[in-house]
Parts: structure tokens; sequence; C-alpha cells
């Protein structure tokens, strides 16, 4: 693998875009780990926030609309408008003042991998103005792999959401420069019959918390165990969806979590019983649940009464720009 080039250091002059440029990126959700391929697998999930960026002579206005839209910095600190200038900088070029507009409907801190919707639809976005400006200066997705990556520190849900379908993603240390880590990753063909549900409660998750509750050290069989069911998933998401459930199984951080996700638990122990794939979404407390049949009524009316959103979703493509 090779890292993204830094353009803008290798350029001698970086090209100033014209005012008046407008792009919008529409960028997915997605769901990491699937069980077993922890920081490895990803899923990218129909439900999608919109960045539309405006080129201006001078300044930064930011607004953003629905989820997050009062807990986000609204300013040069916001991970979009870091995202943007971090793609202009790839390919060379400067804005002298960004018009950002963001609506969102990916719920914050809920698994469903916003953080790194926002670096990609930022990343996007960005690449969508170079494209316009120059044509060559744009990136490629593996370079959108591993820019986005490097916002979050690993590529599990940034790939997802760059690529669509199904992903496994990978990373190893730069051989010509230790200090520098390369993500990359590929996409599936997801097996069409298979179906997406997302049960979304409304508390919050930390991932920073939940990453706090897992091992330093894993025994060797457990280690043995999920190399076995994640080599499975690969199996199961796109020939075999009737290997779902032993696919999904993981003995290396769902467990280890369950204390702070305790409707989390509940409710893929409740799904696990009745034959669906059910798996923590992320660092949760999303709930992911894959199954070849129709979600059951009588769950989704349990489920919602006890005030947990019940999202059918269809797996997405990538991101896209317009």
């Amino acid at each position: 693998m090779t890292a993204a080039p830094d353009t803008a250091v290798k350029q001698a002059m970086t090209r100033t875009l014209p005012a008046g440029l407008t792009v919008t990126a529409r960028v997915p959700a997605s769901s990491a780990n699937l069980g077993p391929g922890f920081d490895t697998l990803g899923l990218a999930l129909g439900l999608y926030d919109e960045i539309t960026v405006t080129t201006t002579d001078s300044g930064l206005t930011i607004r953003v609309e629905g989820e997050g839209a009062d807990d986000v910095p609204w300013g040069p600190s916001h991970l979009v408008v870091r995202a943007i200038e971090r793609g202009l900088e790839a390919a060379g070029l400067w804005a002298d003042g960004l018009d950002v507009l963001c609506r969102n409907t990916i719920p914050h801190s809920r698994g469903l991998g916003s953080s790194a919707s926002a670096a990609v639809g930022g990343l996007a976005a960005g690449n969508g103005l170079a494209r316009k400006a120059a044509p060559e200066l744009a990136l490629t997705d593996e370079q959108m792999v591993q820019l986005s990556s490097e916002f979050e520190g690993h590529p599990d849900n940034a790939a997802a959401s760059v690529l669509g379908g199904a992903v496994v993603s990978w990373s190893e240390i730069d051989a010509d420069d230790e200090s520098q880590r390369l993500y990359a990753a590929v996409r599936l063909p997801v097996h069409p019959d298979i179906r997406v549900v997302a049960l979304v409660p409304s508390e919050r998750s930390s991932t920073a918390l939940t990453r706090g509750l897992l091992p330093e050290m894993v025994p060797h069989r457990d280690a043995a165990f999920n190399v076995s069911r994640g080599a499975l998933a690969v199996v199961a998401l796109t020939q075999r969806p009737d290997l779902l459930m032993t696919a999904t199984e993981d003995k290396l951080h769902q467990t280890q979590r369950a204390p702070a996700l305790p409707v989390t638990s509940k409710w893929i122990a409740k799904l696990r019983a009745v034959g669906i794939a059910a798996t923590v979404s992320g660092a949760g407390p999303t709930v992911l649940a894959l199954s070849d049949r129709p979600f059951p009524h009588e769950l989704r009316s349990e489920a919602e009464r006890e005030g947990i959103r019940v999202l059918e979703l269809e797996i997405a493509d990538g991101v896209q720009v317009n």
C-alpha cells in the first residue's frame, strides 16, 4: 500500500479555488465489527447525512440542521470543516472562504459511524470541489479511505462510508515511515437476501468508555474463535446468509462491554434467541440485526414501547457527490 500523497507539500504553489463552486456530498451511516470483526468489518447503511459546500470570497459560515445541531462546534474545529480542508490540502488546493451546510440524520454517539461519516462527507465535498476545478487532482477511493481513517484511527466505519456495501479493512505500519499508519479496505458483494434492522436506543454511548472496558490481553482460544468467526462472516455476508448466527458470534469485545450497555445486551440476547443474528453496532448502544427473513412485528412493537427506534435499512453504496 502507499499513503495518500500530500500534494500541498509537493507542489511549489497551492492553487486557490474560485468563489461560487458548489458541491453536495451524501454520505451513508455505517456499522462496525458485525460481531467478530473488531475494527475490521464494516457495513454501509441507508441512513444519510448531506453536506453542501460553496466556495466564497472569504470567511467561514457553517450551519447544522438535524442530529447534532445543538452539541457540535460551529466553527473551524467542526470535523466536517477540518475534513473539507484536509481534502483540499491533499489535492493542492485552497479556498479563501467556505459556506458549509450540514443536514444530519445519522444519530450521534449511537454506534452508527456518525463521526466517520462526517470525515468522509467533508473529504468527499473537498474532493468534489477539486474535481470541478481540475479533474486530475481528484482523490482516488484508496486515498479517501486513507485520509478518512486517519481521522478515526481505524478504518472499518470510514471505509464502509467511502466504498459502500460490506468491507474488510486493515492497517499496517508504513515501511518507509514507521510513524505513519497505512489504511486500506476492500468491498464485499452482500447477498441480496440479507435484511438489516437497526434498533437505536435513546441513550448515547462513548467509544472511549466502551473501549476502556476491553482487556489488554485475551486468551489464545478466544482469539482463535474470533478468527474463525470473522472468516465465516465473509462467507455468510456474501454467499450463505443461513450462517449469519454462527458467523456473528464474538468473544473479544461484546461480553466485555455488556455492563455498560444493559439495554443493548438485553436486545441482542432476545433477538438471537429467536434466530436473528444481532450484534452491538460499533461501540453501541445500537443493536444491528442481520437476517434473511422479515423482522418480527411483535418484537418491533415491544422495542418501540421501550422507546427504541426500529429502522429497516438498505445496504448502501458509498458516498456520492453532486
